[in-house]
């Protein structure tokens, strides 16, 4: 993590902001329609949500990784993203966060979010010199996740695919207007500094 700027860049407003996940059509189909995870979603396992169109393109290899057929666009409440921001722990040791090994151990198992910073990819997925959030919500945040911050639940499929067509045949101006328009989020003070942002 030395060396790498750690920012979140997001789709959001005053109120909202996005993120994104990757469904098979058995999970993402029933979402769209319902506006919420819904069964088969599975509430009890961690889940993993990411403000960044482009990190989300690598992981899911445009849409083309089985099992993540689909991308969905999930607009969640500003104050549930830093709620769960600020119940979070890092996903690995970072000995200037935390005085020892030991103690970063024993809040991780007790935290309901886990936050892990990754190269950003840039249009082709190559790695960035800074890096972006992925944050996951297992325990009690997934609940609050399901029922009481989302807001909107899109899939952006079509996009993805049209953005990758455009790669495809070397047109990486118009494949970059139509990304969504991501632009840092400025975390409070307290948040910024317990995640080893900035």
């Amino acid at each position: 993590m030395r060396g790498m700027k750690r920012q979140i860049r997001a789709v959001y407003d005053d109120r909202t902001v996005t993120v994104y996940q990757a469904y098979s059509p058995a999970i993402a189909r029933p979402a769209v329609a319902a506006g919420r995870f819904v069964p088969p979603f599975k509430r009890d396992r961690m889940t993993w949500i990411k403000p960044s169109f482009l990190w989300m393109m690598y992981r899911c290899g445009w849409a083309g990784k089985p099992g993540q057929e689909h991308v969905l666009a999930v607009t969640i409440t500003r104050d549930g993203f830093e709620w769960a921001l600020e119940h979070s722990m890092l996903s690995h040791y970072v000995h200037e966060l935390y005085p020892d090994r030991a103690t970063w151990q024993r809040e991780l198992k007790r935290a309901p979010t886990r936050v892990q910073w990754d190269p950003e990819r840039d249009l082709r997925l190559r790695e960035l010199p800074y890096r972006s959030l992925q944050l996951g919500l297992g325990g009690a945040a997934v609940p609050r996740y399901v029922d009481e911050w989302i807001t909107g639940i899109a899939d952006v499929t079509p996009l993805v695919r049209e953005i990758r067509g455009h790669l495809d045949a070397g047109d990486e101006a118009r494949a970059a207007e139509l990304l969504p328009p991501e632009r840092p989020y400025d975390l409070p003070e307290r948040i910024a500094a317990r995640l080893g942002a900035g």
